[in-house]
This record gives C-alpha cells, structure tokens and sequence, in this order.
C-alpha cells in the first residue's frame, strides 16, 4: 500500500469538494488522512486515493460528483452536508438531489416545451431559444424535498416512517433565473374556466412514465412562479433539470418539477399519483382529501438546523455555531437556541442578508464542555409561524419540523 496522501493534496481534494477550511483541519487533527477522505467521499481501501472524486459513470444515476454528499441507498437521493456550506447561496456542485429516476440528459435541440389542454385556446410548442426570448425574472429561494428530515420520526418521536431516511441536508439555497409560467400559460391562451395545471416532466423512468405534480390555477399564474433554465447565475446542470425546470418559492420539492417537458391545463382538478398516494399526509391526525389518501401536500414549513455533522464531535471551549433557517411565509425573523431540551431558550443571531423566499443564516455562542450534549434550535418567521413541540406522525415522513435534539460529543 502507498503511503497517504500529504496534507496539500488532501486540501486540493476536501477544497475540490467545497469542505470549509476548518472542517478540513479539524477532521485531519481528529482521524488523519483517512478522516477527510471518507469526508470527501474517498475510498480509502485501495492503494491509492488519487482517483477519489473521479466523475461519476451513467450507470450511477447522477451527472455531478457524489463525494460531498450522503448518498442514499435508494439510488436517487444525494443529501447535502450543511457542515460544508458557509455562504448564503448553494453552490451547485453541493446542491442536494432527490430525484425518482436516473438523472435525464436532454438534447436541447430537439426539445420542445408543449402547454395543452382543455383549459387553453391554442396547444403551443415551445423551444429553448422561445423560452430564453421571454421576459426574465430572478430570485433566491431555498428548495427543500418534502422529506426533509424524515429520519428524525424515528430519532426523536422513535416512529420510523416510509422512505429516504433524510437528516437535515435535503435543502438548498439558490439564485433562480427563468421565465414566469403565467407569461408562457398566457401564450397558450389560458381560458377563465382553468382550474389545474399539470406539469410534467421528462424522466420517463419514474412512476407514471414522466413525474408529475399538479398546481392550482391560482399558484400557476403566481408571478413568483417560475421555469428557471438558471441556478447561480449559469445554465443547469443536468442533475437539476437542465434544460427547463419549475420553481415554486415555498412548495415542497415535488412539485418543483425537472426536465420539464408538458404542461396540462384543465378545468377539473388533476388527481395523480402525486396527489393522491404519494406526497400526502397519512395518519390518524389527517383527514382524506378527495380521491387522495390523506391530505396532500404543498407548502413547506418553517425549520432550523445546525450546520454540524450528525453526531457532531467538538473540543471543549467557546465555539460559534453556524446553521439555516427557512419558511414558506417569508424570512425567518428569529432562532432561539437551547442546550437543556428545551427547558429554556436563548436568542441566536440571525444575520443579513434577508430575502423573501430565501433561507437565512445564523450563529450562537456555546460555551462546550466535555461530555455529551444536544443543542435544539427553533425558528420563527415574519408571520409569526415557529416550529412546534410537536409533530403529528404520518406515515411517509413529510415536513416533519419539530426542534431537532442535536448530538455534540465534546472531547
């Protein structure tokens, strides 16, 4: 076997895969070499990790390099490490990835977007270049799937629910750039009578031949919701939805449609697989919703999480915690932290900037002594919404946001 990396080209590496300089120094002071390269995603059981990171083959259903992220064992679930992000904005190579087939890649060429349906006066095709010739818009929003920390049912309420075990890494921030679908649905000649949108996508190995979500007409003609072709100020990568993609500020990931392909306009209400089974409340505290089992889901809720590893090893002192914030009702105003389950809480600091659907940041100051600790934070946002004591159990995991019990080992 040859000898391990030296500590430059362990940094090239760890910076490669967008790990903050201290995580880099502090996993190399706490396991060595073999600590940052299975921190960076590496495989440490060969004679040589100079091939770590190299780009993923097709067969691993994803565009994008996986070493920065925890990769599911479903095989299409990529979740992002909060410990490694620092700015306000995701970068794209940290970017989380949920999707329900092997990632697409379009020709761009040959691609149209079709607006159909009764509920529209003409069927229009749309190409890329018709696309980026319509009036632009920009934003930052953060994007969550609806299983965000699902895992936590079963680490905090100890009742395992159905699906991806998501910690706290299924989010992202970004700088969204595209078109309002209410421009393109309006060249369709959308009628008074349209009452659902159907917007479906191009991943024909997912359930239904192409996944799909539908949208109210109300949240359709939405200015703020858009089909970006951008994140971050460049064209998407494929991993996200290149060539077109829906995004809609504060609504959870599902219907935040990639590859986006068809839309469907239609005078009744769309029932789907994604509406009725899937992406819906189940249990004994959620009512059935016309043909769906439960209650379907569609805006996100308010949450906070720290910027740790989970558990997280820290040495003893003062030490500036980091984390996010976020909720479908504006900017997160206020996070309270606590490190005595919630017996009293104190007010972290919640830095600038603020942007309408974007998440925030903010810090605390922990004096950490030895032992094993937990850290819960909550967050509230302008309209008043904080996280709760408690959430109702349902059976697929969905939206869970009760304060999340943090383990810190310090030593």
């Amino acid at each position: 076997m040859t000898d391990a990396p030296g500590p430059d080209r362990l940094w090239t590496l760890a910076d490669r895969r967008g790990m903050p300089r201290r995580r880099f120094l502090q996993l190399l002071a706490a396991g060595g070499a073999t600590a940052v390269l299975a921190a960076c995603g590496a495989d440490t059981s060969g004679d040589d990790a100079s091939d770590a990171g190299a780009p993923p083959t097709e067969r691993s259903g994803w565009f994008k390099d996986t070493g920065p992220f925890i990769v599911h064992s479903d095989g299409k679930s990529l979740e992002a490490r909060l410990e490694n992000m620092q700015g306000l904005v995701t970068p794209v190579p940290l970017f989380f990835v949920r999707n329900n087939s092997v990632s697409v890649d379009v020709d761009v060429d040959g691609w149209r977007l079709v607006v159909e349906g009764d509920a529209v006066t003409d069927r229009v095709e749309l190409s890329y270049d018709a696309i980026r010739q319509l009036p632009s818009r920009a934003f930052i929003s953060y994007l969550e799937c609806a299983g965000n920390q699902r895992a936590m049912f079963d680490r905090v309420q100890g009742r395992p629910a159905e699906g991806t075990q998501w910690g706290t890494g299924g989010v992202g921030n970004g700088e969204w750039t595209g078109v309002a679908l209410r421009d393109v649905l309006e060249l369709a000649g959308i009628r008074d009578d349209a009452a659902s949108v159907l917007l479906v996508g191009l991943d024909k190995e997912s359930p239904e031949e192409g996944f799909r979500r539908a949208l109210p007409v109300e949240k359709a003609m939405h200015p703020d919701t858009l089909l970006a072709y951008a994140l971050n100020g460049k064209p998407l990568t494929r991993d996200h939805g290149y060539p077109l993609r829906a995004v809609i500020p504060g609504w959870v990931g599902a219907s935040n449609i990639k590859w986006l392909g068809r839309i469907v306009v239609s005078s009744e209400k769309h029932w789907t697989r994604n509406n009725t089974t899937s992406y819906v409340l189940i249990g004994d505290e959620y009512a059935p919703e016309g043909e769906a089992l439960g209650q379907p889901v569609t805006t996100q809720t308010v949450k906070s999480a720290l910027a740790l590893p989970w558990p997280a090893e820290l040495a003893p002192g003062r030490q500036r915690l980091q984390g996010f914030a976020h909720s479908p009702d504006g900017p997160v105003t206020r996070v309270e932290w606590s490190d005595d389950s919630g017996r009293t809480w104190r007010e972290a600091s919640v830095l600038e900037p603020q942007f309408r659907y974007s998440w925030v940041r903010f810090e605390l100051v922990w004096e950490a002594s030895v032992g094993e600790h937990t850290i819960m934070t909550r967050a509230t946002d302008s309209a008043g919404a904080t996280q709760p004591e408690t959430v109702p159990f349902n059976r697929k995991g969905y939206l869970f946001n009760q304060p999340v019990p943090h383990p810190i080992r310090v030593e």
